[in-house]
Parts: C-alpha cells; structure tokens; sequence
C-alpha cells in the first residue's frame, strides 16, 4: 500500500494557515476542526511551505513563554524545514519516516504540488489492513489455497 492509497480514502484537504496569523486563531482552528497540525504557506504566488504547528508546538510556547505566545505569530513556534513525502511513499517508509523524525503529520507532496496530509492515525490504519492481508495470505497458503 502506497501514501496514495491513504489519500484516495481520506481525501486531499489540507487545513493552512499562514506565518503572521496569532497562535490562537491557529489553535481556534485546529479545535473547530479537530485536527493536530496546521501546514503553515508563505506568502509567494505557489504559495510554498514554510513551516508546520503542531498541537506539541503550541504546548512548548506555552511552556517556555507562557501564555503571551499566544497573541504572538505562528512563525515563532512552528517547525520550520518541513519533511514531506511523494504518493508513492509505502506505508512503511511512511512510518519510518514519521518514527526517526518523531512526526505525527507529514505533507504529501508530488511534483512541487501539495496533494494532501497524512498523520501518524492514518499510517497505522493502513498499516493494520496490511498486516491482515498478509495474515490472510499466508493462511491461504499453509491451508494450499494459495493459486
């Protein structure tokens, strides 16, 4: 299963925000949506990433500026240097990737265009399916049902 697979059920919407909005109408957003991250655009015409805040993100603010971060823009606390993969990613690189950067949320993009947003939910969804496909293949087998 590919990354691709993930977005053709789920869908290609991707909740945006840009760097000079306040953390608190990002974080207003992410609750009404109920969602964990916010892919931050710049202000070009491709309007290319430049960073990603994540629920943890606005928790560090709090922690190290307390709650005045909140007034401040997004660009203070979001990760900057964005990891993102292509639709053809596997589920398990997927996962590797998202495990070795400790991300929950990775955008997906093909040939320099956005085409969605995967979270660590979705991967591990698919990758369940995988692991009772294969169950059910190798099953076949030892029972000779394999063709």
């Amino acid at each position: 299963m590919f990354v691709s697979d993930i977005l053709r059920v789920k869908g290609s919407a991707i909740h945006t925000g840009t760097p000079d909005m306040t953390v608190s109408e990002a974080a207003n957003q992410m609750t009404g949506r109920q969602i964990g991250s916010l892919l931050i655009l710049g202000g070009d015409e491709n309007a290319s990433i430049v960073g990603i805040l994540s629920e943890r993100d606005i928790v560090r603010g709090l922690a190290t500026f307390g709650v005045d971060c909140l007034n401040g823009p997004v660009s203070q606390l979001m990760t900057q240097g964005v990891t993102t993969i292509g639709p053809g990613t596997t589920i398990a690189q997927a996962m590797e990737t998202m495990t070795q950067g400790r991300f929950r949320h990775l955008p997906v993009v093909e040939k320099s265009t956005l085409s969605g947003m995967i979270s660590i939910g979705d991967v591990v969804k698919y990758r369940l399916v995988e692991a009772a496909n294969e169950v059910a293949e190798m099953q076949k087998y030892v029972q000779g049902q394999y063709d």
